[in-house]
């Protein structure tokens, strides 16, 4: 009698393709269709063995990539364990990295769920959002997404400007205000116009990419702030954005990003999940030495944190002096002051983000 069937699945567009085995015992390859009707007949042989077996229960276990936590749901609906495991976590050698046959990464997954359930080992699986979460997500990046879609928009207007030493007049004070615009809509349809005609055509191109985006950004802008509204964030989106240098968008991509605030246990399993702590090693009597930052974790949340921070040093006298003196006495480590006021900022508005709530009589993402 077995007590468990392990299976390891490396997940495709168009199949699953699996390595299943009864406690240590040799696993059985099986591939199966990645429809509907595939994955039910995958879940029912599943099923099948554990009766055959006797197996307690089954484990199943994926690499985490862009089609989602569709299967992990279909899995844990059909009651089997299942674990979304995170790829960059996953020991493999440079070697391996370059010889990636799907058989192998099913047996990847498989001895790391073995060797977590066997020998005690941790096992790199992620935290798996709810549906409404996931939702809510998508959103806030389709914000972020569209605001770098505009800057590598407007830096081609500006490098096409540049080709031909073209600068604003001087009644034109900012770039990208409405006089702005209008001295780019001159020259884009000006026969005048030092450009020739298919390069008015590119920048009138362009033009409408800017006045577009700007436009979606507002639509998504508004969007976000109802999302803000609803009662798992309104609480703590209102306290996060009530600290100097966070706005309501940085508010909901830390909070859409981090999720359960409450998985969390202290502060270092805050900066280790955002990879703001630097790499550690250690090798016999060498001491700790500290390498670079591990930049593990969402990089959207690092990215806000960053221009929050940035934003905190322009803006009050008392937090500009602080900045100030630290650079002086290092001015070499400047950006290590920053990524420490990233670190201490993003412990801040987790602590906030969970005593919100409760002071108003709930939970957030509950």
């Amino acid at each position: 009698m077995a007590e468990y069937i392990m299976t390891g699945c490396d997940p495709h567009d168009k199949d699953n393709l699996l390595l299943s085995a009864e406690d240590a015992r040799n696993p059985e390859q099986r591939s199966y269709p990645n429809t509907q009707a595939g994955r039910g007949k995958m879940i029912a042989e599943l099923k099948r063995r554990q009766q055959e077996s006797g197996a307690k229960k089954i484990l199943f276990a994926y690499e985490a990539s862009s089609l989602g936590f569709g299967l992990y749901e279909e899995l844990t609906e059909a009651g089997i364990v299942c674990f979304v495991l995170a790829p960059t976590k996953l020991l493999r050698s440079p070697k391996r990295r370059l010889d990636k046959p799907d058989e192998r990464d099913a047996r990847d997954i498989l001895g790391a769920l073995r060797a977590h359930v066997l020998a005690g080992n941790e096992l790199p699986d992620v935290w798996v959002p709810d549906p409404e979460t996931r939702a809510d997500r998508a959103l806030v990046r389709m914000r972020l997404n569209l605001a770098e879609k505009l800057t590598v928009t407007k830096n081609q207007v500006q490098a096409l400007l540049k080709l031909h030493g073209l600068k604003k007049p001087a009644s034109v004070r900012n770039n990208w205000t409405e006089k702005f615009h209008q001295w780019l809509a001159e020259l884009a349809t000006s026969p005048q116009s030092p450009l020739v005609p298919r390069e008015r055509l590119a920048l009138a191109s362009l033009i409408r990419q800017v006045r577009s985006a700007e436009e979606e950004i507002q639509e998504l802008d508004r969007n976000v702030a109802e999302v803000a509204t609803q009662p798992r964030y309104a609480e703590p989106a209102r306290t996060l954005c009530g600290e100097l240098g966070v706005g309501l968008l940085t508010a909901m991509v830390f909070l859409t990003e981090r999720g359960d605030l409450s998985r969390f246990q202290n502060r270092r399993q805050i900066g280790a999940y955002l990879g703001l702590v630097p790499a550690k090693w250690e090798s016999g009597q060498q001491d700790d030495r500290k390498g670079h930052l591990t930049h593990q974790g969402p990089a959207r949340v690092r990215k806000v944190l960053n221009q929050a921070v940035w934003s905190r040093r322009a803006h009050p006298q008392q937090t500009r002096e602080f900045f100030e003196d630290l650079e002086q006495r290092a001015p070499k480590r400047k950006k290590i002051h920053v990524v420490g006021h990233m670190r201490k900022l993003a412990i801040l508005l987790w602590h906030l983000g969970l005593e919100a709530p409760r002071r108003a009589g709930s939970y957030v993402n509950t």
